[in-house]
């Protein structure tokens, strides 16, 4: 089995051609396959996801285990 990658930005018509190498067979079984990136985000939108953040009760229950995990590894370099 041989992978090609090929990234491509979604055109308005949603309509994709898939450019296959000539070293393949012409009767050769392909399997397609789509995964789709996010698109860039901006400024503004990371930082309407970090304001979500401080009120999600997991993503505040994670920073809370960190900081106790880290608690005696602060403290070590002041005694």
């Amino acid at each position: 089995m041989e992978a090609i990658r090929q990234i491509v930005r979604i055109p308005r018509n949603h309509e994709l051609k898939i450019k296959v190498p000539e070293h393949i067979a012409e009767d050769e079984l392909m399997e397609v396959i789509l995964l789709v990136k996010p698109g860039k985000r901006g400024f503004k939108d990371k930082i309407k996801e970090l304001r979500k953040a401080v009120k999600d009760p997991m993503y505040l229950d994670d920073m809370k285990a960190i900081s106790r995990d880290f608690e005696y590894a602060d403290m070590e370099g002041w005694e």
